[in-house]
């Protein structure tokens, strides 16, 4: 039986193994490839999306787990919250090898969409989960607190 759900504002339908992980749909059906393959266990966050706003680990989630709902990728990210952290994000010069920098940037924006002005304990909670090899983490930190002031200013 097909699965539908929205991507990117348009409805999408999985007609496949319905536990096929939504990151490999994403990438390989839809050839969005801004979100990565990093470890396939949902530890490293390179492949974070979000469902219904929520960020999930799409190496694990099968495509049957998002019948219905509604899934944004790095393309996809339009919102106010979104386009602060993106902006963010080059005024810091956060990138270096920009590898987990699609998960970094869901992660950081479904934050500020919850908590328009995190401290960094907060900061640490929401992106414990997210690695990044090169060690950016205080660059990203920064760039999640300009994010947040601009949404605030």
């Amino acid at each position: 039986m097909p699965v539908s759900f929205t991507l990117n504002g348009t409805v999408v339908e999985h007609d496949g193994d319905p536990a096929m992980p939504l990151l490999w749909f994403v990438r390989e059906r839809q050839h969005l490839t801004g979100s990565k393959f990093g470890c396939g266990v949902a530890m490293c966050g390179a492949c974070t999306m979000h469902l219904d706003g929520t960020p999930i680990r799409t190496c694990v989630t099968p495509v049957s787990a998002v019948a219905g709902k509604s899934v944004t990728t790095i393309e996809g990210l339009d919102s106010v919250a979104g386009r602060a952290v993106q902006q963010a994000w080059r005024d810091l010069d956060v990138v270096q090898c920009g590898y987990c920098q699609s998960g970094q940037i869901m992660a950081a924006t479904a934050l500020i969409a919850q908590n328009p002005a995190p401290t960094d304990a907060d900061i640490d909670a929401a992106m414990q989960g997210n690695l990044c090899r090169c060690a950016t983490y205080h660059r990203i930190r920064a760039a999640i607190h300009l994010a947040a002031k601009q949404l605030t200013a």
